[in-house]
């Protein structure tokens, strides 16, 4: 009985890792609305509030 029980969780771990791998439709835009200096999304089309000077 326990061996089920493992055998269906590490089957089950699997599935959950396969679908972890997968990509989904619109990560290519959402890698590219980070900021390349800190990494934070940026909102809008102007620049991000790090490259702004502060004053």
């Amino acid at each position: 009985m326990i061996f089920k029980i493992v055998t269906f969780f590490l089957i089950g771990m699997g599935v959950l890792a396969m679908f972890g791998k997968l990509t989904f439709p619109g990560q290519k835009r959402l890698q590219n609305a980070k900021c390349k200096k800190c990494g934070r999304y940026k909102i809008g089309r102007g620049p991000c509030n790090c490259s702004k000077k502060k004053g």
